[in-house]
């Protein structure tokens, strides 16, 4: 069977009874599925004429058929039977606003790579550490560059530096391109155990990495083959696509990674297009669910070397908790989901022009929004997401148990803005975008599995918030977050207000360190084998402390 894309000019072929979804992952064509295919979040729109609709079976979807609108069907409740051409809607246009920046302390000036010109022979030998890895004529020595990578689970950032003076010469970003085959760590474990999903995973993301260096190196004037040494920071399971191992052992008990970093491969094993002597450096990972990401942002912040007692929480689909108490850290992740990316929420976007980033309701109840770019809505992303839950619940719209009040309850402007569907409760934020009693409930899960992993690394070290000298906030979604919101939400207590910080992009920070300064990666190696690594599945207290977390 044949499905066409006109639009991007591929067509596949596929078995009978395949989904159109995965033709368009096989194709390879941006076509969002937060839910991985389950019906349930309604982002895999698709428009088929009129012509082709007889060659599909469709199932009965979740996604209320006036949400989906005339000829529009979900791909992944799409069987094919026949040829069939597909229109993908849903397409969001525009750069995504992805965080490059982050707190980073000061470091020594010592790369891995280093050259010296042998003016006799008048050549350059290029080394990294003692190793040699190339002779090059003439004197090379002002040519020499290096990349710093943070491949996120939904972002990639490349920084290009320059190795003889330490300072970066231009960044790129862009949505990860494995994003159409899950939209979090698990999906893409799953997806990725067998041959051909791992193979899929592993070049998409360096195909990314190889456009990315390429176009840096253009912008920047500097010939790719000066690119010596490249850093890969990411989550465990995105080091281990990256170097194109299996992450099938995340997937199961007792979660042992199988690339455990803190070492270097070769670009050719890589598979990334830079001269075959370049090497790509694996921070060391925690644990199979606390990657390289957060080694690096340890790194950066120098938590290890604090005295007190801080928390680092890196929050987004998969969220990272360490706590340091004078420098002796203990470290857990939890699955936060997609939902503060926006993936599972009924109006959810990415963080693009038109999204809604902010969300305020007054004292005499007007709501207000600001959008990226002062653009009309098109959607909610995950910041705005967390200041509408957090303003409803602060103004009596949502209960603690994150039920919508009764409208009698509130005052007229609020509620005029409820409304019904399929005779359940939305809150209208705009003309076009609204919350879901099922929205307000996915915010819940992913803010409760958050909290209990905080509540648990602070009780299992006997401490109360009160004595929390500094919460550190990493990742680009907690940047644009607002302290106040993470309180009104429950994420973090009213006890640490006034203690909290935006430290960004740490893992890119942590990823320039272990690049510029070859001693730190020693030192956060011996440091990775003294972390205690809590497993929440493991944990007793968990579900008691989870449910706990559910509250408002």
């Amino acid at each position: 069977m044949r499905v066409r894309f006109p639009a991007y000019g591929i067509a596949v072929q596929v078995p009978e009874g395949a989904t159109l979804l995965e033709a368009a992952r096989l194709a390879g064509v941006p076509l969002e599925s937060p839910c991985d295919g389950s019906g349930l979040c309604g982002k895999c729109k698709v428009l088929v004429p009129e012509a082709s609709t007889a060659n599909l079976r469709l199932l009965l979807p979740d996604t209320p058929a006036e949400e989906l609108g005339p000829g529009v069907i979900l791909a992944c409740h799409a069987l094919v039977k026949g040829d069939v051409e597909v229109e993908i809607l849903n397409g969001e246009s525009g750069p995504l606003r992805i965080l490059s920046w982050g707190r980073g302390r000061a470091f020594g000036f010592a790369p891995c790579i280093r050259k010296i010109y042998r003016q006799v022979k008048d050549v350059t030998t290029v080394y990294c550490d003692d190793a040699l890895l190339a002779t090059e004529p003439g004197d090379t020595t002002t040519q020499c560059f290096g990349a710093a990578v943070d491949i996120g689970t939904t972002t990639v950032v490349v920084a290009l530096v320059d190795l003889q003076r330490g300072r970066e010469l231009g960044i790129s970003s862009s949505l990860n391109p494995q994003t159409i085959y899950g939209h979090d760590v698990l999906s893409r474990i799953r997806f990725s155990s067998e041959p051909e999903g791992l193979d899929r995973l592993h070049a998409s993301i360096v195909q990314e990495l190889n456009r990315s260096l390429e176009w840096l190196a253009q912008e920047s004037g500097i010939e790719l083959d000066r690119i010596y040494e490249v850093v890969l920071s990411g989550n465990t399971c995105m080091l281990h696509l990256a170097a194109g191992v299996n992450p099938s052992s995340l997937g199961r008990y007792p979660y042992t990674p199988a690339l455990k970093g803190g070492m270097s491969l070769s670009v050719a094993e890589v598979g990334i297009a830079l001269p075959g002597y370049s090497r790509v450096f694996f921070p060391p990972v925690i644990s199979g669910f606390v990657g390289g990401d957060i080694t690096a942002g340890v790194l950066a912040t120098g938590l290890h070397l604090e005295s007190g007692v801080f928390l680092f929480v890196d929050v987004g689909t998969n969220g990272e908790i360490v706590l340091s108490v004078d420098g002796r850290l203990t470290a857990t992740s939890t699955a936060a989901g997609p939902a503060f990316e926006g993936m599972t929420i009924t109006c959810g976007t990415r963080a693009r022009e038109g999204a809604i980033e902010t969300v305020d309701i007054s004292e005499d109840s007007r709501v207000q929004v600001r959008t990226i770019g002062n653009a009309e809505p098109v959607g909610i992303c995950g910041s705005g997401l967390v200041d509408a839950v957090a303003a409803l619940i602060a103004h009596g719209v949502v209960d603690r148990n994150g039920r919508f009040a009764h409208p009698g309850h509130l005052p007229p402007l609020l509620r005029e803005r409820l409304g019904a569907r399929d005779g359940k409760p939305i809150f209208w934020l705009t003309a076009n975008v609204h919350l879901t009693q099922s929205d307000i409930r996915q915010v819940q899960l992913a803010k409760g599995a958050i909290r209990a992993g905080i509540d648990i690394l602070l009780g299992r070290r006997g401490l109360k918030y009160a004595e929390v000298d500094r919460v550190l906030i990493a990742g680009a979604f907690g940047f644009h977050l607002r302290t106040q919101s993470l309180i009104d939400i429950g994420i973090l207590p009213p006890e640490v207000k006034g203690r909290v910080e935006f430290v960004g992009n740490t893992s890119m920070t942590g990823a320039q360190a272990f690049l510029l300064d070859r001693t730190t990666r020693d030192e956060m190696f011996n440091l990775v084998g003294e972390i205690e690594v809590v497993e929440l599945a493991n944990a007793p207290e968990f579900e008691r402390t989870f449910i706990k977390g559910l509250a408002f």
